[in-house]
């Protein structure tokens, strides 16, 4: 499947959609889907780091993340089309998913 960059009202429908199944949303921050998790402590934020980065290895598609103790900040975008993509909200969508794992 070939990827590329979504237009605007493609990009809100995806984040409400993403929205409706979250308890705190993401938002477009610096033109990149963004959001803070926050976890009880550094073992569970790092398992969730941990889970991520092997889903995206094997997607070929990487978050940029910042982690301080139990905090992990990410924001997402597809760099080979210079905006945010469908694999973007994929990964969203996995990270809340291992978010809710740990």
């Amino acid at each position: 499947m070939t990827h590329r960059k979504l237009e605007q009202h493609e990009i809100e429908k995806a984040l409400n959609q993403l929205n409706t199944e979250t308890s705190q949303d993401w938002t477009i921050e610096d033109e990149k889907l963004s959001k803070s998790f926050k976890f009880k402590n550094f073992q569970h934020a790092f398992g969730f780091m941990t889970m991520c980065a092997i889903y995206a290895e094997k997607q070929g598609h990487h978050p940029e993340w910042f982690n301080v103790y139990s905090t992990v900040k990410i924001q997402l975008t597809t760099h080979d089309v210079s905006g945010i993509s469908h694999k973007d909200f994929d990964l969203a969508e996995q990270m809340e998913t291992f978010a809710s794992c740990v």
